[in-house]
């Protein structure tokens, strides 16, 4: 029996970076030491081009270059879900159309930012995604980066609606939100955490996982945290979330992904570069981020 994609697609997924080199041009060589060491050591699966791979700052000819890249790199390894989403739902439609598929098995679509649609309007728009993408959709909601929120009526109305909108990457951090979800979704239907810091009660709820930023850097522990939480073992989990989130909150304090950026850099895995109009982290949250990684096993 063929396993179903949203079996694979339940642990932890890694949303990759996107490094850079000194010129500011993609770095291949680290990113393909990245996706080594991610998959390497345990995640479930790649999310491509999202908000901690600085998506907003990457060219057409980038993001087709990216794809092409990190397909040939995992080689179907693990599973592979593609960030495509937009505020300008008739040129994410040419750009679901534009997108060469082959080996991608997912999208991940984040709510329409900046226009600040109504709950019909971000049913609308995610109708017609679900219509055009050849692939099942993930829904994206993260109102503290988009300023608008996928209620969980209209996630509901989504998932009963389209077979292909199969999970959401819940980063509301709105619990009742989310308890609602889990309470009444339809079966099959993934529920994942958008935060590492809160993913451990999310997973005690009935969570299905997460995709996760600090799994860049500690892929092995965080995704064995993940898999204790999924199984029931509270104990284990909770000891490598203690372990890590102090970590976790560092990270995010002056901006992602610069935190998780330091991390890695510290790990000799990339430079510590982001592009404009974000910046490194600041002198202080480095050295916090440097003691805070020095600490951890």
């Amino acid at each position: 029996m063929t396993e179903k994609l949203q079996d694979k697609l339940r642990g932890t997924g890694v949303a990759i970076v996107t490094p850079f080199t000194r010129s500011n041009a993609i770095d291949f060589l680290a990113f393909e030491k990245i996706l080594n060491h991610t998959i390497g050591n345990g995640v479930e699966y790649i999310v491509l081009m999202g908000t901690t791979g600085e998506s907003a700052t990457l060219s057409k000819h980038e993001r087709k270059t990216l794809i092409e890249f990190a397909v040939e790199r995992i080689n179907h390894r693990v599973p592979l879900v593609l960030g495509l989403g937009g505020n300008n739902t008739s040129e994410l439609i040419l750009s679901i159309h534009g997108t060469p598929f082959k080996n991608i098995d997912a999208i991940l679509s984040v709510c329409p930012y900046y226009n600040k649609p109504t709950q019909e309007g971000i049913y609308q728009h995610f109708k017609i995604v679900a219509e055009a993408s050849p692939v099942p959709v993930i829904l994206y909601t993260v109102p503290s980066r988009t300023c608008s929120n996928i209620a969980a009526s209209t996630t509901l109305k989504l998932a009963r609606g389209f077979s292909n909108i199969i999970g959401i990457k819940e980063a509301s951090g709105n619990f009742d939100q989310i308890f609602q979800l889990l309470k009444n979704r339809p079966e099959g239907f993934l529920v994942i955490s958008g935060d590492d810091a809160i993913t451990l009660p999310l997973l005690a709820a009935g969570a299905d996982g997460v995709i996760s930023v600090v799994a860049n850097a500690f892929p092995k522990k965080f995704s064995e945290m993940v898999r204790f939480g999924l199984n029931g073992d509270f104990t284990g989990a909770r000891k490598i979330h203690f372990e890590l989130i102090d970590l976790i909150n560092a990270l995010f304090m002056d901006g992602s992904p610069g935190g998780i950026k330091a991390t890695l850099n510290l790990m000799n895995l990339c430079e510590d570069i982001v592009r404009l109009p974000l910046v490194p982290v600041n002198k202080d949250i480095h050295k916090l981020i440097k003691k805070l990684f020095e600490q951890i096993d």
